[in-house]
Order: C-alpha cells, then sequence, then structure tokens
C-alpha cells in the first residue's frame, strides 16, 4: 500500500483509505477471516483477492438492474474505488432459509425453507455482538426513519431476486445473506445505495443438490479449505477457468 494514504477505517476484513477523487474511497479486501465477533481469526491467503473480485461482478450486475450502490470501479486485485457514504449502523439480513441463529433462535431445522423472504436487522457494534433489533428501535434512536427502512427493505428484496438468480444458475442455493445501506446525496437530494460487499463473507451459499457450504460458515465450524470454497464459487460464476482447483490469483481478471 502506498504510504502517503490516509486510512479512513479499518474493520475486520476491509479497510477504507481516502479515495483519488473527491467523494470516494478505495476499499481494500484483508485476507483476515474472523467469526463469532471476531473470536474466532485466521489469516486466509487470497481470500481478500477473491472478495474483491466477486463484490465487483455483484455489484456491477445490480447497477445493471438499476440498484443503486457504491461501487466506481476495481483498481487492481485487492482493492476498488467506491462512493463515500454515511453508513446507516444497521446489518440488514434477508433470510430464505433456516440457518445459523435463525435455526437457533426458533428451533428450527437448518435449510428448512421460510414462507417467505424474511428482512430483520442487526445493530452495527462489534463490541456488543451486534445484537438483534426492531424497527422500533431503530426509528425511536434514529437510526433511520419510517421511509427509510421501507426503502432499505425494497433494496433488500431486490438485492435477494438477483442473487437467488444468480446464485441458482451457478448451483448454489442462497440460504441467506447481509448487507449494508449508505447514504448519499446529490445535490439536497438524500438516496440510500447498497454498501459495504457482496461475498461469501456476507452470504451463506450451500451447493444445490449436496448441502456442501461455500461460504465463512466453512471457517467457522473447520470443515475444511476456506479457500477452496470461495475459488469454487468464483469458478461457477464464471470468474475463474473452469479447471481452477485453487486459488491462482493471476488468474482472476
Amino acid at each position: 500500500m502506498a504510504p502517503r494514504r490516509k486510512k479512513v477505517y479499518e474493520g475486520k476484513a476491509k479497510i477504507l483509505y481516502e479515495g483519488t477523487e473527491p467523494g470516494t474511497l478505495i476499499q481494500y479486501f484483508k485476507d483476515d477471516a474472523t467469526a463469532f465477533n471476531a473470536q474466532k481469526r485466521a489469516t486466509i491467503e487470497g481470500k481478500g483477492v477473491l472478495n474483491n473480485r466477486l463484490s465487483e461482478f455483484f455489484m456491477n450486475g445490480l447497477t445493471n438492474i438499476g440498484v443503486p450502490n457504491h461501487f466506481i470501479r476495481r483498481i487492481n486485485m485487492r482493492e476498488q474505488l467506491i462512493r463515500q457514504v454515511e453508513i446507516i449502523p444497521l446489518e440488514v439480513i434477508v433470510r430464505n432459509f433456516a440457518a445459523g441463529s435463525l435455526s437457533k433462535r426458533l428451533g428450527l431445522e437448518e435449510g428448512s425453507a421460510l414462507p417467505r423472504p424474511i428482512v430483520e436487522y442487526s445493530f452495527k457494534n462489534d463490541e456488543l455482538g451486534d445484537p438483534m433489533v426492531s424497527e422500533e428501535y431503530i426509528i425511536a434512536f434514529g437510526w433511520a426513519t419510517q421511509q427509510d427502512l421501507d426503502d432499505i427493505v425494497s433494496l433488500a428484496l431486490r438485492v435477494n431476486d438477483f442473487l437467488s438468480g444468480v446464485f441458482y444458475g451457478a448451483g448454489i442455493k442462497l440460504i441467506d445473506f447481509k448487507i449494508e445501506i449508505g447514504r448519499v446525496w446529490d445535490n439536497d437530494f438524500m438516496r440510500l445505495i447498497v454498501a459495504d460487499e457482496i461475498s461469501p463473507d456476507s452470504c451463506r451459499l450451500w451447493d444445490v443438490k449436496t448441502g456442501q457450504k461455500l461460504d465463512k460458515d466453512v471457517f467457522r465450524r473447520d470443515l475444511g479449505s476456506l479457500t477452496d470454497a470461495y475459488t469454487e464459487v468464483a469458478r461457477r460464476l464464471g470468474l475463474m477457468p473452469a479447471n481452477t482447483t485453487s486459488l491462482k490469483p493471476t488468474a482472476i481478471n
């Protein structure tokens, strides 16, 4: 990384630097993997390269169907230029099948289909473990308005429709995912856009036929190589050569 850059923020999986143009940031994808609110940590070689490329693919796809997002362009194998946004302090979770915390809370069998996609929220705070919050909390504490929440649900369900179709076409079932939403201003007009990233770090992905996990649960549950799982997702989506079995960064265009 160029030493002259000013770091704006560092999270568990990414670093944000001042952008090269006004109103932009450079998003750098790290190889760090964390789980259970960072109680479990590891460095997974090549993960950042894969997530950069996968997030670019999904954000471009959203742009093509008219879903606004922060992505501008990929700079190199680990960095992309994004719009600077004011992040709403919520993780927006969309669930299509029971898994993870939902299965534990409600005693549902993992993988069982939900009656319809369910949108829920957690408050972005690592120290508190990103607790779930209701719309009542969100509005009362001023994190978002009712109109914001209506727009967020609309965005989240459009993202779900897009991702579900793309993944299913690659033989992958989208169990659930999370996104973040940011505010941007065009003159005096505020609008909400999809931000952060879309990658196997933020999705639960199961093979349609076998149920094999192709997401961060591989790391959470010690199910094998996380890099191999993410590489398989990229390969199925046509982002890597069909005969790829392990990550070769030079193969990612």
